[in-house]
C-alpha cells in the first residue's frame, strides 16, 4: 500500500497552483473540486507514489523483502493514481453536501485513499488483486491507515504544509 499511501501527503506538499476544476461549478453551483485539488499536487503526487513503489519493485528484484506480496509496475500505478482518484471523488461529494475545503468529514477522510486505490487494482489488475488482498491484508490495511493518516495529518500541520490538523 505504500504506493497508495504517499501520493495524498505529496500532493499537499508539492501542490499549488491551477486547480484541477479550473474554477468551474456544478449545477449546484459550488465548485467541482475546490482549490485544494491542483495539477501540479495531483502530478507530483502520482509520481511520487510510482516512484515509491518502483523502489520497492527494485527492492524485491534484489531478492529484499521477498517475503511482501510481489508488486508490479501496473499495480504500482494503479495504487499512487487510484489514492488521488479516491481523494477526489470524496472532494466532488464533500462539495455536494455542503462541506468545504478542509472540513473534517472522519472515515470518508481516512479512507478515500483505500478505496480508490482497492477499486482502481480491482478493475485494472484483478489477478493481483485477487491473489494478494486476502482477509489478513485488508484487514490491517483498515486498521493502519487511520493511524498513518493521523500521523501524517499531524506532521503536515506542524511543517504548516496543512492548514488544519485533520
Amino acid at each position: 500500500m505504500l504506493p497508495a499511501y504517499l501520493p495524498n501527503p505529496a500532493a499537499a506538499f508539492f501542490g499549488g497552483g491551477i486547480p484541477i476544476d479550473g474554477g468551474r461549478r456544478w449545477s449546484d453551483g459550488r465548485r467541482l473540486l475546490g482549490d485544494g485539488k491542483t495539477w501540479r499536487g495531483l502530478i507530483c503526487g502520482v509520481l511520487s507514489g510510482v516512484l515509491l513503489g518502483l523502489i520497492q519493485v527494485s527492492v524485491q528484484d534484489a531478492g529484499i523483502l521477498a517475503w511482501l506480496p510481489r508488486l508490479t509496475v501496473l499495480s504500482v500505478v494503479l495504487l499512487a493514481v487510484g489514492a488521488l482518484a479516491g481523494d477526489m471523488v470524496k472532494s466532488f461529494v464533500k462539495r455536494r453536501i455542503g462541506k468545504e475545503r478542509g472540513a473534517a468529514w472522519p472515515i470518508a477522510d481516512q479512507y478515500d485513499l483505500v478505496a480508490g486505490s482497492l477499486l482502481l487494482l480491482l478493475i485494472g489488475d484483478f489477478g493481483f488483486a485477487a491473489v494478494h488482498l486476502t482477509i489478513p491484508v485488508v484487514f490491517w490495511i483498515l486498521l493502519l491507515t487511520p493511524l498513518l493518516h493521523r500521523a501524517a495529518n499531524l506532521i503536515g500541520y506542524a511543517t504548516g504544509v496543512k492548514d488544519v490538523p485533520w
